[in-house]
């Protein structure tokens, strides 16, 4: 029997996948992959979703900045 768990992932210049973020499962265990290759019209969609998830991602792990500084480098633009 098997359970499905859903993630995005990024394919390299290797053509190599990479994880978005750690599987929740046993290490060192086989696992059955079934790719979805979005449609160009849906790539734009696409983009802002991983858009928001990298954006979530750096602010759940503190990896923001400021807003004062944000304003700050806009005035020597």
């Amino acid at each position: 029997m098997m359970k499905a768990q859903k993630g995005m992932a990024t394919v390299d210049d290797q053509g190599q996948i990479i994880l978005d973020s750690p599987l929740l499962i046993n290490k060192n265990s086989r696992v059955e992959v079934i790719i979805l290759i979005p449609e160009q019209s849906e790539s734009t969609e696409l983009d802002l979703i991983n858009d928001f998830r990298q954006a979530w991602h750096e602010a759940m792990t503190g990896q923001t900045v400021p807003a004062d500084q944000l304003w700050d480098s806009l005035d020597h633009v």
